[in-house]
């Protein structure tokens, strides 16, 4: 089956008997091994979390980039290769400009969406090129309101209600699946991403490593101080921990 399959993940633009582009998703997996990201949806906006995972003391967190502000009220959270994320968010910046340029009005998410994605998918279809290895949850509140949309390396895209990318997805996202409720206050939504990442990390979660950004219609794209996010990282940790005391003590 090796063989097989090395006589088709040479070229981005060859497709295996099956329709699949190994490139691509090799791409996947790149994203798969980053840091775990989500976004929640809230009553009046989008919160986005993520774990940076500083792996020494040494290292400076605030010298980590996962979270980029693209205009006043969109942004976006990493997973995957960063160098790739800011080619991208380079890209979606300069698209947010010359829309307001150009139609004297801010750009729609939707439509800034659609041109990242067609910008991704443009890096399957040459020889010469390889495809973007990361994901972007972007966020982003406009006149049709509140949105989060999941970027893949292929270029696709899907709008979520609540969402994680990364390493830790797969149990992030079984913990909303079994706690997300519509229209959560802000609070609510951050309290329920943290505690989704502690999940999705099996456990670990360091508070120094958390950055969390906010968009909302109000106060539009903010990324909270450092020793507010992890005043909500040690709140969330601690009502955790006492939830499980509690549940312990009920069944024992």
């Amino acid at each position: 089956m090796e063989p097989f399959k090395m006589a088709y993940d040479g070229a981005i633009t060859i497709f295996s008997p099956d329709g699949r582009l190994f490139q691509v998703e090799y791409a996947r997996e790149s994203v798969k091994r980053g840091t775990t990201t989500v976004g929640v949806k809230f009553k009046d906006g989008v919160v986005l979390i993520v774990d940076k995972r500083i792996i020494s003391r040494l290292i400076e967190p605030i010298s980590i980039e996962k979270i980029f502000r693209i205009d006043e009220c969109i942004g976006c959270a990493t997973s995957g290769l960063v160098a790739d994320a800011r080619v991208i968010v380079d890209r979606a910046r300069m698209d947010a400009q010359i829309n307001e340029v150009t139609y004297d009005e801010k750009i729609p998410v939707i439509t800034l969406v659609k041109r990242i994605c067609a910008f991704k998918h443009a890096y399957t279809q040459y020889g010469w090129v390889r495809p973007f290895g990361t994901s972007l949850l972007i966020a982003g509140v406009d006149e049709t309101g509140s949105h989060l949309f999941a970027t893949d390396p292929s270029g696709a895209f899907i709008e979520y209600k609540v969402d994680s990318e990364g390493e830790g997805r797969s149990g992030a996202m079984v913990y909303f699946e079994e706690n997300y409720k519509e229209d959560m206050m802000l609070a609510e939504a951050i309290d329920m991403g943290i505690k989704a990442i502690h999940k999705g990390n099996e456990g670990r979660l360091n508070p120094d490593a958390v950055e969390i950004a906010v968009i909302d219609a109000r106060e539009k794209f903010r990324v909270l101080p450092r020793d507010e996010s992890k005043n909500y990282v040690k709140k969330a940790m601690e009502e955790k921990i006492y939830g499980r005391r509690k549940n312990r003590r009920k069944n024992g």
